[in-house]
């Protein structure tokens, strides 16, 4: 593994856009998967293209929001306005802030991006975007917040694999 944390050491943003656009639109596919029961390819080639620049996109914000809100809580405790919180709690205090103010606008900027891929309006569900920051997101990167720094965009990508696997199991539970 010594290759890969080199990789992301040395190329911290690109590394971040080249896993999030495999694994997020591997995460986009396997949901489409999951809810038609069926291996099948659910979107034109240009548009999994464009669903990658997506991702890609999206893995920016993330990567600096990752390291931004992991400086803020930081701050915090050396100012004092946060105590000490030990490995678990620190992981999981930068994932409630990051989540609830950043998680927000990022499932906003998500679904304008998906919706501009798509031309389409849809916000039908926004609300359950929301909602899966508290459910799935905050759990989640509070086990990606205990990993070493190299790690922790690796792991995300991971979980958005993760999700979409549960959402296209959820959506096609909702369907039958």
């Amino acid at each position: 593994m010594n290759w890969y944390v080199d990789l992301v050491k040395e190329y911290p943003i690109y590394s971040a856009m080249i896993q999030f656009a495999l694994l997020g639109t591997l995460g986009d596919v396997f949901s489409k998967w999951m809810q038609s029961k069926v291996i099948f390819l659910p979107y034109k080639w240009h548009i999994i293209f464009f669903k990658m620049l997506e991702w890609a996109f999206l893995a920016i914000t993330i990567k600096y929001a990752f390291v931004g809100f992991q400086g803020f809580v930081d701050s915090l405790i050396s100012h004092n306005l946060v105590p000490e919180l030990g490995v678990f709690g620190r992981a999981f205090t930068v994932s409630v802030t990051m989540n609830l103010q950043f998680g927000l606008l990022l499932v906003i900027l998500h679904r304008f991006l998906d919706n501009l891929i798509a031309q389409q309006n849809n916000w039908k569900n926004i609300d359950k975007g929301m909602f899966s920051l508290v459910w799935f997101w905050i759990p989640a990167h509070t086990i990606t917040f205990m990993l070493d720094k190299p790690y922790q965009i690796g792991l995300a990508a991971v979980w958005s694999v993760v999700l979409g696997f549960i959402l296209g199991y959820y959506n096609r539970r909702n369907k039958a």
